[in-house]
């Protein structure tokens, strides 16, 4: 059954168990999951390359099929699908799963695909297109993220990131990450300083120096460092980013120790953690005690206010805390 993006809000989800998102919006289709079905949910949600699936789909059909009573509901999210996954929802669709939602995200579908026209007739399968956003769109949702943030940028400055977006909404989420790390500091910023940060996607991303230096891979850490040329206004967002990212990874450490279970722990932490980045997170839970990292944290922040006191060193006091672990 066919349901449009605007007609979403409208339908009951608790009716239905199998979706199948396709097409090139990319952001939008994760922007849906995550409002109508991730945000809320107290069960747990696993994620899934097609490949990856297909390889363990054994184990997988075989927990899903012995699952106790007493667990709570599960969420499948199964990234890039082809015809390939086509046979194994047949198979689950034939199963009586009730407590468990299988949402897959798939690229433009052509209108004789056998996986498209399967959801397309199916009255208790919800299938729904996202199309490439447009420069109003975008810029919409550049607006209110903006306002809801109370952070102030000129018309001009608004234009420079619809047009980095490149038709993009997960582009352009990214580009205000980077403009709201950096606004913890000063809620009107300049055409320039965004100019900048936008940049930054050019070179390595500041997402990239965070993980290296957490999975404690001094040789990436020290390359990323030499390869790009950090302006002192990249400082506070390259803090930021890893303050925030330590934050995160000091729970599921905690968690960890708890729990003894590494896997069990990715799989329950909210947001829900994308299957790419488990075995660098996993790294770098292994590669810090707690109590060395809380210090770390802490020292971060003094970090902080050591740049704020002088900002025309603030290239080399990140440089030489990130170096020096």
């Amino acid at each position: 059954m066919i349901i449009k993006v605007f007609e979403f809000n409208k339908l009951k989800t608790s009716n239905y168990n199998f979706y199948l998102f396709y097409g090139k919006n990319e952001g939008l289709q994760n922007e849906i999951i995550k409002k109508y079905f991730v945000d809320k949910f107290e069960g747990q949600v696993d994620k899934y390359d097609e490949n990856e699936f297909i390889s363990n789909s054994e184990t997988i059909f075989s927990e899903l099929l012995n699952k106790s009573l007493f667990e709570n509901e599960k969420i499948l999210i199964i990234s890039r699908v082809s015809e390939k996954i086509l046979k194994y929802i047949e198979e689950l669709s034939e199963k009586n799963l009730n407590d468990l939602k299988i949402i897959l995200k798939s690229a433009p579908l052509e209108k004789r695909s056998k996986l498209r026209n399967y959801y397309e007739k199916n009255k208790t399968h919800i299938i729904i297109p996202t199309y490439e956003d447009n420069e109003k769109s975008l810029s919409a949702l550049a607006i209110s993220f903006l306002n809801e943030n109370k952070i102030k940028i000129s018309r001009e400055t608004l234009n420079l990131l619809i047009n980095r977006a490149s038709g993009e909404r997960q582009n352009l989420q990214s580009e205000l990450d980077k403009i709201l790390n950096y606004s913890q500091t000063n809620t009107t910023i300049s055409f320039d300083v965004i100019n900048k940060l936008s940049n930054l996607s050019e070179n390595y991303e500041v997402n990239e120096l965070a993980n290296n230096y957490l999975a404690k891979n001094t040789k990436n850490v020290s390359k990323i460092l030499n390869e790009n040329n950090y302006s002192n206004e990249d400082c506070i967002l390259i803090l930021r980013t890893l303050l925030n990212k330590s934050k995160k990874l000091l729970e599921i450490i905690k968690k960890n120790e708890q729990l003894k279970n590494i896997d069990q722990v990715l799989s329950s932490t909210k947001p829900p953690i994308f299957w790419k980045d488990k075995e660098n997170i996993k790294i770098q839970a292994k590669s810090w005690k707690l109590k060395d990292l809380k210090n770390k944290i802490y020292e971060m922040n003094n970090v902080e206010t050591l740049i704020k006191s002088n900002s025309k060193n603030s290239l080399n006091i990140i440089s030489d805390f990130i170096v020096n672990y």
